[in-house]
């Protein structure tokens, strides 16, 4: 068993990779975008001005307890009302956060309460402790032009050229760069790539910290073409924004789904990136745009022992 393991992300993404390192890491945290501004977490952030919290509901239900207490509060945690009313769509985990955020006044200590009740396997961290705004420059048929808000980036058709937030410079939990900082190994993706993945290089000391990491990183690269955001785009694509988003940071080793691993220039720009291409068969055999938890454990634990690699047998 490795030491101490962050995992960075959102939504889906983030917990799939959290379904497969958990048992793999004596310490395992996530960091989570908080820039949802959609649902019902939408509808909170707009009523309460709290952090959205649906991105970190679904990581905490990610890590769980095994037992029957932990798995019965994740499928409460998870209950999604249908109503006739003000209730309808909002999930109950979502209200629950934010009733400890109301209750406590802090991000961090919420989560952490969230946690002991469900025995999670782990801590869930924010990217800030403030909702974050994203915005966008996208590139269509009809010109460029900017594109406001998470929900409004995931759908904008057309290429995003870059990435930015509001505020510019929010506040980041110390918890949080602390975990990073202090991080084993780092894994960051799959999910969304500019809302979920690329918004963690557009937090200064986040990008910072992860720039530190880069020798103790892997990149996982998205299996499908589910996302409306980067429609058009191949996986060489996806590893030339994040080049451009972050150009300090190099991983040691970027996760490659079989399917993609004879995708053309991939290979080359991942070399002259001075990272390691791994390839492994981790898309879910039944879902076309995901990762299958159990082949993707495997690839991560052989990626985290690696010595060749600096894995956490070799390094620390």
């Amino acid at each position: 068993m490795t030491t101490s393991v962050v995992a960075l992300g959102g939504g889906h993404g983030l917990y799939h990779s959290l379904t497969a390192l958990r048992g793999l890491a004596e310490d395992l945290a996530a960091v989570v975008t908080v820039a949802d501004d959609g649902g019902s977490s939408g509808r909170l952030r707009e009523e309460m001005g709290i952090v959205p919290p649906g991105d970190l509901r679904m990581a905490l239900s990610a890590l769980c307890g095994d037992s029957e207490w932990g798995t019965t509060w994740r499928d409460v945690l998870q209950w999604r009302f249908s109503t006739d009313g003000a209730l309808d769509g909002h999930a109950l985990g979502n209200l629950l956060i934010a009733a400890l955020w109301d209750r406590c006044g802090d991000v961090v200590e919420g989560l952490e309460w969230v946690g002991r009740l469900l025995q999670a396997h782990g801590r869930v961290l924010p990217l800030s402790d403030e909702p974050l705004t994203v915005r966008a420059t996208v590139e269509t048929a009809d010109g460029v032009s900017e594109v406001r808000g998470q929900v409004a980036v995931a759908l904008a058709s057309g290429r995003v050229l870059d990435l930015a937030l509001d505020p510019p410079s929010p506040h980041v939990p110390e918890q949080t760069l602390d975990a990073l900082r202090g991080a084993d190994a780092v894994v960051l993706g799959p999910g969304s790539w500019y809302t979920s993945v690329l918004t963690h290089f557009a937090v200064a000391p986040v990008a910072a910290a992860l720039v530190e990491a880069g020798p103790r990183a892997t990149v996982i690269l998205n299996v499908g073409d589910a996302d409306v955001e980067t429609a058009g785009m191949s996986r060489l694509d996806d590893v030339r924004a994040l080049r451009s988003a972050a150009p300090g940071f190099v991983p040691r080793a970027v996760l490659v789904d079989a399917g993609h691993a004879d995708e053309p220039g991939l290979r080359e720009e991942i070399a002259a990136w001075g990272a390691r291409m791994v390839v492994a068969p981790v898309r879910a055999v039944d879902h076309a745009h995901a990762h299958d938890p159990v082949a993707l454990r495997a690839a991560l634990a052989d990626l985290l022992t690696d010595r060749d690699l600096g894995g956490l047998a070799a390094s620390r």
